[in-house]
């Protein structure tokens, strides 16, 4: 259950849409767009961001590296009581090579003009693991994104936003970012940085079932 404030007055929102065996679900990120994600659907976990090494083991290749965190991240945040784990990673992918958070607002500046005009691939890993299987499952969902081709004008007026300073590939396309984006083809969801339909599918495996509201 939710309580939410309108007028005044407090309504009650049903989140128990789901069934799966026990009671306990954890979001081991620290992400609010991964939780808003879950909510949205009806999930509303418990928040516990584990604290992993998230260095590239040298020669990884990217999806290898977004599946192997989100594992690392699941299996870290699992423990007794707790009945099932998302973890999730997400790499923004251009040339073969991951592009994380930028520095400041001058590499910022650098990688939007590199992503400006053309395609890039972003990637997230998500895992779920439970007491009986932690060893935990895996999906690796890679989505190809169009950015519009960027004037100096437009980068630096979006640098300034602040936005681009804490996202991966330095844009949030749930964000201010959206106008930088001409065209998505795969997992929308999944740039935002959890990919629903695979996390449902993965949830699914560990007895997760949509009942309805009740």
């Amino acid at each position: 259950m939710a309580k939410k404030l309108v007028n005044g007055d407090i309504f009650i929102l049903k989140l128990d849409l789901w069934q799966f065996p026990g009671t306990r679900l954890r979001l081991a990120s620290a992400s609010e767009r991964r939780l808003t994600l879950l909510r949205q659907i009806g999930l509303d976990p418990e928040v516990w961001p584990p604290h992993v090494d998230e260095s590239v083991r040298a020669g990884e290749d990217p999806a290898a590296y977004v599946a192997r965190m989100a594992l690392t991240k699941a299996r870290a945040a699992l423990e007794s009581g707790v009945d099932l784990v998302v973890g999730a990673d997400t790499a923004v992918v251009c040339d073969l090579e991951i592009l994380g958070k930028p520095s400041g607002p001058e590499e910022a500046a650098r990688m939007l003009a590199r992503l400006g005009g053309r395609d890039h691939c972003v990637m997230t890993g998500v895992a779920v693991c439970s007491p009986a299987e932690p060893a935990g499952r895996v999906r690796v969902v890679e989505t190809m994104v169009r950015f519009k081709s960027l004037t100096p004008e437009e980068i630096h007026a979006y640098v300034a936003t602040g936005e681009p300073l804490d996202k991966a590939g330095a844009y949030g396309i749930q964000g201010v970012g959206a106008f930088l984006v001409a065209r998505v083809e795969g997992s929308y969801s999944g740039v935002v940085g959890l990919p629903i339909f695979e996390t449902l599918e993965l949830l699914r495996n560990f007895g997760l079932t949509f009942s309805g509201p009740e």
